[in-house]
């Protein structure tokens, strides 16, 4: 990913759940990097924003956002509570319009062409750019298999295999070898980690090219995260991934590339992004600086 002047990404890998302290972050993302795959890097700009505002009535919220994503890696976007980073994802594929009083002004360009553009079906955008929320949000009277396939009936898509697409999803969402036995349970049955991968197979069912994760880990315990962690990876070598999280731990073992947004009071702003492992061991900004190595926030 990256603003103006996108570099070629970095590597990474999984990383064990060990306690960090903010003055090792550094490392952490660097033996991340690597580890990574060799032959799984960007393989071009899918995503763009350009100048994007944001505000709920009156009140702006977000000032002048411009970031890159590149294909096949993974962005953290990483500041404290209140700075913009879940509404900036929300702005990637228009959900920020559920919320009423809701605006917006820039461009968010995928593939070239802008999704705000008049006539633009946003049934498709979402499609193409799918999201996991916060808290696992599965249909819980739906059974395991009708979770996942779910999309496919709101989108009106056909497949030619549905039990093939069924575990090809749940595979790449590191479920299967748990539920391949019991996809006629309710998904309400799992536990919440599970129920999160199962929300992981269900937008990728709709074969999107972006996956934007909103603190994907923040109810989960360390043992889920860790396999939610290596799903993201797994994931990565095909698709654009944009997570917000509060974990720096878990930006550094898991992203390509991680943005720092702050708000100082005022509406939200990208204060810096970069290379994770730069972000964490040299950053450019004092303030960036100051928040990874635990002076605030």
């Amino acid at each position: 990913m990256i603003n103006s002047g996108a570099q070629d990404p970095l590597d990474k890998g999984n990383e064990n759940m060990e306690t960090t302290t903010p003055s090792s972050l550094s490392s952490v993302a660097a033996n991340a990097a690597a580890k990574k795959k060799p032959g799984s890097g960007a393989l071009g700009v899918g995503l763009e924003a350009r100048g994007v505002h944001a505000w709920f009535g009156d009140k702006l919220v977000l000032k002048d956002i411009s970031l890159d994503f590149w294909s096949g890696t993974v962005t953290a976007l990483i500041g404290p509570s209140g700075c913009g980073k879940s509404t900036f994802i929300r702005t990637l594929n228009r959900m920020h319009e559920f919320i009423p009083g809701a605006a917006m002004a820039g461009d968010v360009l995928l593939n070239g062409k802008d999704i705000y553009e008049s006539g633009t079906d946003v049934t498709k955008i979402r499609l193409k750019v799918g999201m996991v929320f916060q808290k696992p949000n599965p249909f819980p009277s739906m059974t395991i298999a009708d979770n996942v396939l779910a999309g496919l009936k709101l989108a009106q898509l056909k497949v030619a295999n549905k039990d093939d697409l069924l575990e090809e999803c749940l595979v790449r969402a590191g479920l299967w070898s748990e539920v391949k036995d019991r996809l006629n349970a309710y998904g309400g049955s799992l536990s919440g980690g599970q129920q999160q991968r199962l929300c992981i197979a269900r937008s990728l069912a709709v074969r999107p090219e972006i996956l934007l994760m909103d603190e994907p880990c923040s109810a989960l315990d360390p043992g889920s995260t860790l396999k939610i962690e290596e799903t993201i990876s797994e994931l990565s070598s095909s698709m654009t991934i944009i997570i917000v999280t509060h974990n720096m731990q878990q930006a550094a073992r898991v992203s390509d590339y991680t943005g720092f947004f702050l708000s100082d009071g005022g509406p939200g702003e990208l204060v810096e992004v970069g290379p994770t492992s730069e972000i964490f061991s040299r950053p450019k900004d004092i303030r960036t600086e100051n928040y990874v190595t635990g002076r605030f926030g």
